[in-house]
């Protein structure tokens, strides 16, 4: 079910010069509500303000804490409209369209059968801590491989080892292994079942490439751009093995089976 609510600005980090972390929770003059339930790899829409910005922004779920009622968006700075996000205060209050899209797959225990790596490149790491939340929560310990150019654009650090075991490449060397994520042992020689990953589709694409070779279970979060996210507008159209399908309303996730890519 989607919901159109105005969410309460509770914090808003910057956390670099390209991204902030903005928490919102829920708020009304007229009733209170809960924040509904949420899969990770779906999105919102957000509304901005800016002047000239007339279309809802498309951001992933990057959290989800129910005990705190909180909702958390990871947003790079781009345009007008995610500019005009980064300067909103606790004074102030966020139109949403959520929950949208499909989330990804994942069981709901522990088991020894399944091994799961999660990969985030750039704002593409944003869906993962939830996704990384969601599977501790259910018994599972992922492992969780972030790249980036270099070493202050690997966000969040702190989150993801609270629910994770955390890789990290960046190209020039200042954290972690150095080069692509897919340069990292923890992907090359990794014994995974599954691989999630999110990010520039270069890089999703030659994540999805290996473990396409390997035989192991691959879902991407595609970032192709949306307007509307309810399906209406096209312009988000992917072509698969099933034909011209809208990543808003079938995916923003998808099984790389489905995909034309290989």
């Amino acid at each position: 079910m989607k919901y159109n609510h105005r969410l309460q600005v509770v914090a808003n980090k910057e956390l670099n010069d390209s991204y902030f972390l903005l928490t919102l929770a829920p708020f009304s003059q007229e009733a209170a509500f809960s924040l509904p339930e949420i899969l990770p790899g779906q999105f919102v829409q957000v509304l901005t303000e800016a002047s000239g910005a007339f279309l809802r922004r498309p951001i992933s779920v990057c959290d989800v804490d129910y005990a705190r009622q909180q909702l958390l968006l990871l947003v790079q700075k781009v345009g007008k409209g995610t500019h005009a996000l980064a300067h909103l205060t606790t004074s102030d209050t966020v139109d949403l369209l959520y929950p949208l899209g499909n989330g990804f797959t994942f069981p709901n225990q522990s088991s020894e059968a399944y091994r799961p790596l999660l990969v985030g490149g750039g704002v593409g790491t944003a869906p993962m801590l939830y996704l990384a939340r969601c599977m501790r929560a259910r018994g599972i310990e992922p492992n969780v491989l972030l790249g980036a150019r270099t070493a202050d654009l690997i966000v969040m650090r702190d989150h993801f080892e609270e629910f994770a075991h955390l890789h990290v490449t960046t190209e020039d060397g200042s954290m972690g292994v150095k080069g692509f994520v897919t340069d990292h042992p923890a992907l090359r020689e990794g014994a995974y079942t599954h691989i999630y990953v999110c990010g520039p589709k270069a890089m999703m694409v030659a994540v999805a490439s290996l473990a396409h070779k390997r035989a192991i279970s691959c879902e991407v979060s595609l970032e192709n751009t949306m307007a509307c996210g309810i399906g209406a507008c096209l312009c988000c159209v992917e072509n698969t093995k099933e034909g011209n399908l809208c990543v808003c309303t079938e995916g923003p996730v998808f099984n790389i089976d489905r995909l034309q890519w290989f």
